[in-house]
């Protein structure tokens, strides 16, 4: 089978920068390598094959022969012992350390997240609330140095380094040394709590302050709350993630809430004045004569103040026109009297959306009738 274009076998364009071309293979690295595919001859051929397009990419001399000869510029074996190769350890070192984690560098605790249903009172006016979070944290018996009487020693495996270098082939990754986990000193004498890893798991209570007018998907950090790290290592962070239960009256919109206001017919045709909830307490709504259902009714600063901005949102209420049920006869029979009263006046005076939809019923019959 034919090589395919190098280009082509990173998905880059001709005129690719270099960081461009880097971004590609360590993609298709990170879902091809061998470590990652053990059991994938396919997945280990894609790997060999974008690893040669990289090999060439990367090296100007080279990417200049290959757009003018393309692989016959390499048909000797050029790609594999060409001038400047011997640095490949170097020139993949970087890449692999993004996917594999290494680097060599001591890592603080991982960050940790947790998950905070609040009712939209707490959201809006804030709250303390006690929150139990469990994971690593550091021993008390020793302080998180993993020691059971405070010493340590050069780490014999990377000579204090704290990261060793991995050889497979051509290639030569450098990673975190596996005995001390980088930081480049081994205890003499294990904490008997933690057995020498500096960290045991437990169930913590923590306060956790939320600022009025957060809404879901808002993020609380806790610096260094997070799990513990290795050796002694500063912890990670504890981000609390807000997630706002649903109301029973008000629909939140940024700071903006919504509620449905039921009217009754007289009040929606002639006005009144309605008492609505809103956060600070009951106020009066004024419904204005001829109201239809669904109008929306606009009241400014009722809403929720911005945790970020602190401007307040607005109350937006929609009205709905209720149609009375269970009615007396005394009741049905002033209906009747009242809807004769509309038909015998000019209705479409009284009722114009129906009119206009009747109108156009009959327009629509009319066309499909001609």
């Amino acid at each position: 089978m034919p090589k395919r274009d190098y280009y082509e076998v990173l998905g880059v364009p001709r005129g690719a920068g270099e960081e461009e071309i880097k971004k590609a293979f360590r993609r298709l690295a990170m879902k091809f390598h061998p470590d990652r595919c053990p059991d994938d001859p396919a997945a280990q051929d894609k790997f060999k094959e974008a690893k040669e397009a990289y090999e060439v990419l990367c090296d100007g001399a080279r990417r200049t022969l290959y757009d003018r000869h393309g692989h016959a510029a390499f048909a000797s074996g050029g790609a594999r012992g060409g001038a400047g190769f011997a640095d490949a350890g170097d020139m993949f070192g970087d890449i692999f350390a993004d996917i594999f984690g290494g680097g060599g560098r001591p890592r603080r605790g991982g960050d940790l997240r947790y998950l905070l249903d609040l009712d939209l009172e707490e959201a809006v006016f804030g709250c303390d609330k006690t929150i139990a979070v469990p994971g690593i944290v550091a021993c008390e018996g020793c302080k998180g140095s993993g020691s059971a009487d405070g010493r340590s020693k050069t780490c014999p495996t990377c000579r204090g380094q704290g990261r060793v270098r991995m050889q497979n082939g051509i290639f030569s990754v450098q990673q975190a040394c596996p005995q001390c986990r980088g930081s480049g000193r081994v205890v003499e004498t294990p904490c008997a709590q933690c057995h020498g890893e500096g960290h045991v798991e437990r169930t913590r209570r923590l306060e956790v302050r939320i600022p009025a007018g957060v809404d879901s998907g808002d993020r609380i950090r806790l610096s260094g709350q997070g799990e513990a790290g290795p050796a002694g290592l500063p912890a990670g962070d504890l981000y609390v993630e807000v997630r706002v239960r649903e109301h029973a009256l008000f629909q939140r919109d940024g700071d903006d809430l919504h509620c449905e206001v039921p009217v009754r017919i007289a009040q929606a045709a002639l006005g009144a004045e309605i008492a609505v909830p809103t956060l600070d307490g009951e106020v009066s709504l004024s419904v204005p004569p001829e109201t239809q259902s669904g109008q929306a009714i606009r009241m400014r600063g009722r809403g929720v103040r911005s945790v970020r901005s602190g401007r307040a949102g607005d109350l937006i209420c929609r009205i709905v026109v209720e149609t009375p049920v269970q009615l007396t006869r005394e009741q049905r029979e002033l209906l009747e009297r009242f809807d004769a009263s509309m038909r015998n006046d000019d209705a479409a005076r009284h009722s114009p959306r129906a009119h206009s939809f009747l109108d156009g019923v009959k327009s629509f019959w009319s066309r499909v009738t001609s």
